[in-house]
């Protein structure tokens, strides 16, 4: 399973996420443009079977049109510091795997609070 953290998450939740999956990246440090626009990072997703780790609710109304993959994870959790996001992320890494595995899901929302 791979991650792609998405602009509005800290890169520095790379590190402490990426023992835990095949491969986790943040879209500053791809092989896309800074800042990349948004259809930018689903086709990048998409060709590289990346699961998108973001809050953007942008990337639902893609999974509408498009489909999935690639799938999205949307984190509904307002404005949290990076170990709280980090903490929900591992939290909620069964679910990613099964979101992952699945034929019939292509989005996980994960809510946070403060």
């Amino acid at each position: 399973m791979k991650l792609l953290l998405d602009a509005n998450i800290s890169w520095r939740i790379v590190k402490n996420i990426e023992s835990y999956v095949e491969k986790c990246i943040h879209v500053d440090n791809c092989d896309l443009k800074v800042p990349a626009q948004d259809i930018e990072i689903w086709n990048y997703a998409k060709a590289n079977q990346f699961i998108i780790i973001t809050n953007d609710e942008d990337f639902i109304n893609f999974s509408t049109i498009y489909g999935y993959p690639p799938k999205i994870v949307i984190l509904k959790t307002g404005n949290l510091r990076r170990n709280i996001v980090q903490e929900l992320l591992l939290k909620y890494l069964d679910d990613i795997k099964l979101l992952h595995a699945s034929s019939d899901t292509g989005i996980l929302e994960v809510i946070g609070k403060h």
